[in-house]
């Protein structure tokens, strides 16, 4: 049991930290958007069409991703993402017009699709009875990642790459074309890691177990078309839009937000805009620690009533975000409304393990890549000059309001749903037995 335990402990700590470094790549030209703008003479338009390459890229990539980690496992796919992602992040400085700007986060975009094998390899290492807090508590760490890059590219590493250029003709210009060198290194550096001292499963890798006989070789074309085909895949990939789809969205804008609306400085504005991302130091896992409560309480309807009630929150609270015109008003709310955020999205992760236990990997990634969509409809919104910042955040909190009304339609197969379906006597007898242990 203590040798299980220390694997758990390792386990954790490897994903949080390689899933963080993959958020801080992936988001890391956002708090640089205000001085790349200045420097490239770029529009509000150009800079959300950036935003959008910066997350559309992903979501064909989790798509194919999902199938993948059932047929590779996780340890390689996460190795290939985390080192392809630095070329491109360590290329920011070759930027020189609006069209490049968007090919290159197009590609750091891939970066995104580390979050199909971080939630896959999870929720086959930990039990269901705490799947959602293994989750939620991997995920949130990982997220964590966007909030840090505002704060140490935007108030850390700028500030000393400025001074570093302060002979130059334009420091600042000099700055953020050479910053973005640093978390491309460390990328590179821990996906060579976590293909070296990780393991796929509990039993080892896969390519060593096929090999040995011990596990059958799975059909990727299958194992998607099995999650797809689950009704229950489609409402979780549209709630998971209205949570992740969001946090996406203010990782993108807020520092830009807060620039142009109070007239902050890069530095401030990057401050600011961090406070959002730093929620996932406890909310995220909060989510999933309260969709593991209730399931002991209620099964699966206590995990889905948990998910209705934090799309509600967060729904309302975006709708106040956008009628707060004062800079302290805005920023209380924005943290309150970043907390149901990201408990969303912990309760979502506690729902996906039971929906097809056969396509595990296919759910995670069909589910994961409904973030980025709604990351890029919502973006779309933001981008048209015709409707004003305070209009898209009311559209996109109507939006989420209206997909936790979904929560009543999902029903899996051997469990209770808000409205309808039954308890397995199975589930019921699980349901009061505390787990004994993390790994499956």
């Amino acid at each position: 049991m203590s040798t299980l335990l220390t694997l758990t402990q390792l386990l954790l700590s490897i994903l949080r930290f390689a899933f963080f470094v993959a958020f801080f790549i992936w988001f890391s030209i956002g708090p640089l958007l205000p001085e790349i703008k200045t420097s490239l003479g770029l529009t509000k338009q150009d800079i959300w069409n950036s935003n959008i390459a910066n997350v559309a890229g992903t979501v064909i990539v989790r798509f194919i991703l999902g199938p993948l980690c059932d047929k590779l496992g996780p340890r390689v796919l996460f190795t290939g993402v985390l080192c392809f992602a630095a070329i491109p992040t360590a290329c920011t400085g070759l930027i020189q017009d609006a069209q490049g700007l968007v090919l290159l986060r197009l590609f750091i975009g891939v970066a995104g699709g580390s979050f199909v094998m971080c939630q896959y390899w999870t929720s086959i290492m930990f039990t269901k009875e705490i799947v959602g807090s293994a989750n939620a508590l991997v995920g949130g760490w990982g997220n964590l990642g966007a909030g840090v890059t505002n704060l140490i590219l935007g108030n850390a590493l700028f500030p000393l790459f400025k001074a570093i250029f302060s002979s130059n003709d334009n420091p600042a210009e000099a700055a953020w074309r050479t910053v973005c060198i640093v978390p491309a290194i460390i990328a590179f550096a821990t996906g060579i890691m976590i293909y070296r001292i990780s393991d796929d499963c509990p039993k080892g890798n896969y390519k060593e177990l096929k090999e040995h006989g011990t596990m059958q070789e799975v059909n990727a074309v299958k194992s998607f078309c099995k999650g797809s085909f689950n009704f229950n895949t489609w409402l979780l990939f549209i709630q998971y839009a209205c949570c992740f789809g969001v946090e996406l969205t203010m990782n993108s804008a807020a520092a830009l937000y807060f620039h142009d609306k109070f007239r902050l400085t890069t530095e401030d504005a990057a401050t600011i805009a961090s406070l959002f991302g730093w929620m996932n130091l406890f909310a995220r896992g909060l989510g999933g620690w309260c969709s593991d409560v209730l399931n002991m309480k209620w099964g699966m309807r206590g995990r889905i009533f948990a998910q209705l009630v934090f799309l509600l929150l967060e729904g309302a609270l975006v709708l106040f975000f956008a009628h707060s015109d004062s800079l302290i008003g805005a920023i209380n709310v924005m943290v309150f409304f970043s907390i149901f955020v990201q408990a969303a999205e912990g309760s979502t992760y506690g729902i996906i393990p039971y929906v097809d236990e056969e396509a595990t990997g296919s759910v995670t990634g069909i589910v994961g890549a409904g973030g980025n969509v709604g990351a890029v409809a919502f973006a779309m919104a933001f981008r048209e000059e015709s409707i004003d910042d305070r209009m898209a955040f009311i559209i996109m909190g109507g939006t989420i309001m209206g997909s936790a009304l979904l929560s009543v339609f999902i029903t899996i197969k051997g469990h209770r749903g808000i409205i309808c379906g039954k308890d397995d006597e199975e589930n019921k007898r699980d349901r009061n037995v505390a787990p004994s242990g993390a790994y499956h």
